[in-house]
């Protein structure tokens, strides 16, 4: 009976060293907000005499073991205690050591690149990873008692603190891009992807604590993140479509700028950065159905796809397509509430070259043109061509109509003088709109084609006059009428696209 009462007590002094040893390493400063860390491992010296430790207390009579010894169930106590005190200790200290990490994510998203704060919180959830990874290493060495469903149990406790800020941390983060889901989509889809892809390590890794004290057997907090993150990304898709569709109403009134609407502006962003977390988007997409982002258009949301269902880029092609068919939409709506023609076909080529310069001719990402449909495409090609013609209609075809004959009026020296008069009157219009009204701004060689263009529409109509009536002495001042050469006009016409 004295020695079991000797082995009890020497068992209780091994392991107070035990948590003492434990407890010095699992306390002191954090680390500061933004600094290169990763959780330091314990000491040598400290991690050679606590497994000198584990290996002696293995050694202790255990009821499993020893079922016939009197200090068996006292020890077993102790160092269950002791055990569970380990967990705690490293999972709080673990806690504390991520917090500060995790609190600068949130307090930087608001102020840094979307797509950077998501990737930066993926990185804080895998240092994350990295910290649980290594210390159910270190615990698997390090408990006291080597039974597999009591090692699963204390590192179930072990996680628990670390997994509650993660919970508490996402929340945060969800809530911000809640409060403007337009301003931080690609937050939530940047963090959604490095999730995405960090899930199957975390599932892997929490497979090996018990479920004990969990609500439900599977439970999986990183998985349950992914859905919530992936909840808010599914909002996003047809909330983009919908601020497009309101575009077409504009701020109110009739369309008094040339320049580029705040959508079309928008829609390029957007799309700059769509590929940029493609694999997020193709995922999400899928989830919520090939078409079902255009709610209220007759679309049975949540209905599964049938069409590109398996296939993430196909269904990202079908999105971007309907993102620039309602753009464009909105665009040419909008331009009809113009009472002033000229003004409306130099608003709608400006913003449709500008889709199809930075989408097409000159693309913003280079991944974007694997993502751009040719049935997308040859949309916004057939648009500018129409938005072209319209634009040389309205401003440059009544310059062309002062100069035609009409063959059933008889031509005599005032109807000439009248249509130079009415030419150039039209031509002193046209450069006044366009000192205001400037012309693919954005676009130095499309807006000199425009250019090139234009005067082969406009200077052989203004040739052919010119040489039909000068040697007719419409006027004895024919310099009265005739305000500047061809060549004259021609530079002139030139300078509107310089």
């Amino acid at each position: 009976m004295d020695q079991a009462r000797l082995i009890e007590m020497g068992a209780k002094k091994l392991t107070q060293l035990y948590t003492k040893l434990v407890a010095e390493v699992s306390s002191g400063s954090t680390p500061p907000p933004g600094a290169d860390w990763s959780m330091t491992p314990f000491p040598s010296n400290v991690l050679a005499t606590l497994r000198q430790l584990v290996a002696f207390l293995r050694t202790l009579p255990l009821p499993s073991t020893h079922p016939s010894h009197p200090a068996a169930q006292t020890i077993s106590t102790t160092l269950n205690d002791a055990q569970r005190g380990y967990a705690d200790m490293r999972g709080v200290w673990a806690q504390k050591c991520l917090e500060s990490q995790g609190k600068r994510c949130i307090d930087r998203a608001d102020t840094i690149d979307p797509i950077a704060a998501g990737k930066e919180f993926g990185k804080w959830v895998e240092m994350m990873f990295v910290v649980c990874s290594d210390e159910y290493q270190l615990l698997s060495q390090l408990t006291p008692i080597a039974n597999p469903a009591l090692l699963a149990s204390s590192y179930g406790t072990l996680l628990a603190p670390i997994l509650k800020l993660f919970n508490t941390t996402l929340t945060s983060l969800v809530t911000m891009i809640k409060k403007s889901l337009p301003k931080y989509t690609f937050l939530a889809l940047s963090a959604y992807e490095y999730l995405l892809a960090l899930q199957p390590e975390w599932s892997e890794l929490l497979s090996h604590r018990s479920s004990e004290g969990q609500t439900r057997k599977d439970s999986n907090e990183i998985k349950d993140g992914l859905q919530t993150l992936r909840s808010v990304c599914l909002r996003s898709f047809p909330e983009f479509l919908a601020d497009l569709k309101l575009g077409a109403m504009g701020k109110g009134g009739e369309l008094f700028t040339t320049g580029l609407a705040d959508f079309t502006v928008s829609t390029i962003k957007y799309m700059e950065r769509l590929p940029q977390v493609q694999a997020a988007a193709g995922a999400a997409l899928l989830t919520l159905g090939d078409g079902n982002w255009k709610m209220g258009e007759g679309v049975q949301v949540g209905k599964a796809a049938k069409v590109g269902e398996s296939d993430e880029v196909v269904i990202l092609e079908h999105f971007v397509y309907d993102v620039i068919v309602t753009a464009v939409t909105s665009l040419n709506a909008l331009s009809r509430t113009s009472r002033r023609p000229a003004i409306a076909s130099i608003f709608l080529l400006n913003n449709v070259s500008y889709l199809r310069h930075h989408l097409i001719l000159d693309p913003i990402h280079p991944s974007l043109p694997s993502l751009l449909p040719k049935s997308a495409q040859d949309h916004l090609n057939s648009n500018f061509r129409t938005a072209k013609a319209a634009y040389f209609d309205s401003n440059y075809t009544p310059l062309m109509q002062a100069l035609t004959d009409d063959p059933k009026e008889k031509i005599n020296k005032a109807a000439t003088k009248e249509k130079f008069t009415r030419f150039f009157d039209l031509l002193e219009e046209v450069m006044e709109r366009h000192k205001l009204a400037k012309v693919m701004e954005d676009d130095e060689d499309g807006r000199e084609t425009i250019g090139e263009e234009v005067v082969k529409l406009v200077i052989p109509s203004l040739q052919r006059f010119s040489q039909k009536h000068r040697d007719k002495e419409f006027s004895r001042n024919p310099q009265k009428y005739i305000k500047m050469s061809t060549e004259a006009v021609e530079t002139q016409l030139k300078s509107i696209y310089r």
